[in-house]
């Protein structure tokens, strides 16, 4: 059936927005003004600079809001754009770009994970960074560290007081806190930073142990 472009265009999807936690870099939009039955959604994603669309994996002619492009955007230092459009009876409206997207400045981080053992008066924190959605080569995520420097500051509280804040790099996998009070409980939260930007993430939750 022959109709206006205009006609489609209320259709068109709004607000595309990418959003990216540990470099799962999620493209997100909302639904038009006009309410329609059966619309979907189709996604293509390009390097900036090229002339070729690719259409996105997984997401064509899909009914959900968002699309997950870490496979697609897996380089942090390559630019990218997305650009999606909706199908309905009226026919397809016109494509909507995303912003140029740039992975290593625009994920975000989760703090890393900390695993906590006491010997006497020595505790020692594991650090674990956190991972992506991307595969190494034996299969497991690899984790953010690979793809970006980032450095882990330890929170030590004692009743509800900060006492210490102790910065690591990304190599070092573990930290040694000595010359504590005997007896005594203190509890440890961890914050990924970015180190370029000074960008923090959330803290973790606290993890507490007593000394003997």
């Amino acid at each position: 059936s022959h109709h206006t472009l205009q006609g489609a265009d209320d259709l068109a999807p709004l607000e595309l927005q990418f959003h990216s936690l540990d470099f799962r870099n999620v493209l997100h939009w909302k639904h038009p003004h006009k309410a329609v039955k059966n619309l979907t959604y189709s996604v293509q994603h390009k390097i900036y600079g090229d002339k070729e669309w690719t259409n996105s994996e997984h997401c064509q002619g899909i009914r959900l809001l968002e699309c997950d492009l870490s496979q697609a955007t897996s380089d942090p230092r390559e630019w990218y754009y997305a650009r999606v459009r909706s199908l309905s009876s009226e026919g397809f409206s016109s494509w909507v770009l995303s912003h140029r997207f740039y992975p290593q400045w625009e994920t975000n981080f989760s703090p890393p994970q900390i695993k906590v053992t006491v010997t006497g008066r020595i505790i020692s924190v594991q650090i674990r960074p956190p991972r992506t959605p991307l595969q190494g080569q034996r299969g497991s995520r690899i984790r953010v560290t690979k793809l970006q420097k980032l450095t882990f500051r330890i929170y030590l509280i004692h009743n509800d007081v900060e006492e210490e804040v102790y910065e690591t790099d990304s190599c070092s996998k573990e930290l040694v806190i000595e010359g504590l009070r005997p007896k005594t409980t203190y509890c440890l939260q961890a914050v990924s930073v970015t180190p370029r930007s000074g960008r923090k993430s959330l803290r973790s939750l606290s993890t507490c142990i007593s000394t003997h």
